[in-house]
């Protein structure tokens, strides 16, 4: 995937740490002032979960990636400040979870992010 012309943003980091399951390494993508809003069941449109700061992404990163489950990234596309990028999960039940992500990037970190994720009932 590599890096993108003119951008900082690295996919390849995006990459390890999706499919490594190292929330520190997607932490490092994150501006320290990056807020992330998640679409879900249970978070819906009109009332999501907005979390704020580093500390609080690196609190739900931490939870995600310390289950038991498989990670992929999907695809991951960049054009100027924005990105977008697909992931798929699986638990060792074989539930499974799709979550897509759309960006906006300042000097090549993330500072916000919209996640819509849906998984297996």
């Amino acid at each position: 995937m590599g890096t993108a012309a003119g951008s900082a943003f690295d996919t390849e980091t995006l990459r390890r740490g999706v499919e490594g399951r190292t929330p520190a390494t997607l932490l490092s993508l994150y501006a320290d002032d990056a807020e992330l809003r998640v679409v879900d069941r249970d978070s819906q449109p009109s009332r999501p979960t907005v979390l704020h700061g580093r500390d609080e992404i690196a609190a739900m990163l931490d939870d995600v990636y310390s289950r038991d489950m498989t990670h992929r990234l999907e695809a991951c596309v960049v054009q100027g400040d924005r990105a977008a990028f697909t992931e798929s999960c699986e638990y060792a039940d074989g539930v499974r979870v799709f979550a897509e992500s759309m960006i906006s990037l300042r000097d090549g970190k993330i500072v916000e992010q919209t996640m819509i994720q849906a998984w297996d009932e």
